[in-house]
């Protein structure tokens, strides 16, 4: 594997380089689908607009949904094909196509199998709850992560490697030698990749369009250093951009009124290039409208750090008042706060805590905050001796809030939410930290009493190009665009309008960049 910002092939007249497939994207969709072609024996060449390589899954915590695999099995668990399709089916519906549910969820196994065939791709069951109540649901969840790696085994490539989210974007100091999750993920198939012939990564290389030839995709149109380059793809284009969530524009006109300033996808990332492009190649869309919506914390004007939810604590909206279950998946909570916009209740709301974690929010966030003092200092986070100073403070009626918090401990006493029936899911018991009746239930009473802003953020919008079960993409009527596939957020979601557990987003996006990778191969006779 040769890693530049320049050519390295030699090219055909008229173009300015060429490959058997060029994959467009670094993350996991797009590193899963350049290996796969690679390993097939096909001349690849991945191409990122940044300078680094991982795209958001550099940022993610790397869980992949991908029911009855082999690492699945090594741990003992009982789980199969037939048992991740019923829980699919019931939590999706019949909002995606009954045949990409089926693609997915039936070639989990031969993925994982297929990429642990490398020394360097190793996985691992982590105990990670489903997200709804439903058929076929995994009370302790049936993920499986990166194994993590020591940063020295990268050498070089971790130059090249996205940092994570705190460190990328707000420079904060996060040590970097042992790698886990995300950041596993992508170092693992780096290695891989530099060990298996017939492959190219070109990093600060953005796709800037698509070229057909008698309506078949066979290159791109990529901007590197300035330069406009025309690229040929002998047997296929696969897009794995990601979304759209960087792009102002795009938000705009297909969710208005977001815009990407909560988001949590790179800076300078994922604006919409392969959207656009697959359009204009003809390609149909759906679910524009979507993200993978997320609780997000806010540490500066610009920045919101993604939360997994309160281990403890409130959330109270602009009346004072609580508004859904603070435990519940994160996509469910950021539904609950589009809910609240969408009925012209003001954002942000406010997570509500005591003087018990001495001002950290008490759960995970995203921006990895070990002291307080620096957002409670710029006045960003509020703290207050006693409910109606907090109350002042953000702007809310004392009197609600005092209220509310009273309403809320007599239900941490008795063990009983009668309001929103936390800690009765085994989603809410799985994070429960408390020690009384209901675990996930912990009282209010010791001050100094603190208040976070929560917006609604994102980890990237989920709707983008259709396309069928071997990620092909489609045109609005049903027909392939010949020589074009679509994987990750760049592809319509197979999920549809709903988070069905920890890692759909990355494991779908593996899954249909290896189908779609295995189908170039196949018609190449490879």
């Amino acid at each position: 594997m040769s890693i530049a910002a320049g050519s390295t092939s030699p090219a055909e007249e008229g173009w300015d380089d060429e490959c058997d497939v060029l994959v467009a994207g670094s993350g996991g969709g797009g590193l899963t689908g350049a290996y796969t072609a690679a390993a097939r024996g096909l001349d690849t060449m991945l191409i990122e607009k940044t300078p680094l390589f991982g795209g958001t899954t550099a940022y993610s915590g790397a869980s992949l949904w991908l029911p009855g695999n082999q690492a699945q099995q090594r741990s003992g668990l009982d789980d199969s094909v037939q048992k991740g399709l019923t829980y699919l089916r019931a939590t999706v519906g019949e909002r995606t196509s009954a045949s990409l549910q089926e693609s997915y969820v039936g070639h989990c196994a031969e993925l994982v199998a297929f990429l642990e065939g490398n020394r360097h791709l190793r996985f691992r069951y982590a105990a990670f709850p489903d997200y709804y109540d439903a058929p076929g649901r995994f009370d302790r969840g049936r993920s499986v992560m990166p194994e993590d790696i020591d940063a020295a085994d990268l050498g070089d490539l971790m130059d090249v490697l996205r940092p994570s989210w705190a460190a990328d974007r707000l420079g904060a100091e996060v040590p970097r030698t042992r790698l886990v999750g995300g950041q596993a993920l992508v170092g693992r198939f780096l290695l891989a990749l530099r060990e298996t012939p017939g492959v190219r990564l070109s990093h600060s290389t953005a796709l800037d369009g698509l070229i057909q030839e008698n309506g078949r995709v066979v290159g791109v149109h990529a901007l590197r250093d300035g330069r406009r380059l025309r690229i040929r793809a002998r047997a296929g284009v696969i897009l794995a951009t990601g979304g759209f969530e960087g792009s102002d524009e795009l938000r705009r006109k297909y969710q208005a009124p977001r815009d990407a300033r909560w988001t949590m996808g790179p800076v300078g990332a994922n604006t919409g290039d392969a959207l656009r492009a697959g359009i204009s190649a003809g390609a149909g869309t759906d679910l524009l409208g979507e993200c993978w919506w997320c609780p997000s914390v806010v540490v500066d004007e610009s920045s919101a750090a993604f939360t997994l939810g309160a281990t403890s604590g409130i959330f109270v909206d602009a009346r004072g008042r609580r508004f859904a279950n603070e435990s519940l998946p994160y996509d469910q909570t950021g539904r609950a706060l589009l809910a609240q916009e969408t009925a012209g209740v003001p954002l942000p709301c406010y997570w509500i805590y005591d003087g018990t974690t001495e001002g950290l929010p008490p759960g995970f966030v995203s921006a990895n905050p070990t002291d307080a003092r620096p957002y409670l200092d710029s006045g960003v986070w509020k703290r207050a001796d006693t409910l109606a100073g907090l109350a002042e403070q953000i702007g809310v009626p004392a009197d609600e809030l005092i209220a509310t918090v009273e309403r809320f401990n007599a239900f941490a006493a008795a063990g009983k939410d009668e309001d929103f029936h936390r800690g009765e899911d085994a989603y809410d018991r799985f994070f429960a930290t408390g020690e009384g009746p209901n675990p996930s239930l912990v009282p209010l009473e010791k001050g100094p009493f603190h208040a976070v802003p929560v917006v609604l953020g994102d980890l990237g919008t989920k709707g983008g190009l259709t396309t069928d079960d071997r990620a092909r993409v489609t045109t609005p009527d049903g027909d392939v665009v010949p020589g074009l596939y679509a994987a990750g957020n760049t592809m319509a979601s197979v999920s549809g309008l709903v988070y069905p557990g920890p890692g759909v987003p990355i494991g779908s996006a593996m899954v249909f960049a290896h189908l779609a990778a295995e189908d170039i191969a196949r018609q190449q006779g490879n």
